[in-house]
C-alpha cells in the first residue's frame, strides 16, 4: 500500500480502490454518500487486505 493509495482514499476513496474489481467499487460508492467515514474506512480495508 503507497502512501499515495492512502491520500487518494481519503480524498475520494471510490478512485483509490479502482483497479480492486467492480464490487469493491461499488460497496465504496455507496458507503461513500452515507457518510464520508465509513468509505474512507471501507476503501482502507480493501486496499490493505492481503488477499486482493
Amino acid at each position: 500500500m503507497s502512501i499515495w493509495r492512502v491520500i487518494l482514499s481519503i480524498i475520494c476513496p471510490p478512485l483509490a480502490v479502482i483497479d480492486k474489481g467492480c464490487g469493491s467499487i461499488i460497496i465504496v460508492f455507496l458507503l461513500w454518500p452515507f457518510g464520508w467515514v465509513p468509505g474512507v474506512i471501507a476503501a482502507l480495508v480493501i486496499i490493505n487486505n492481503p488477499n486482493n
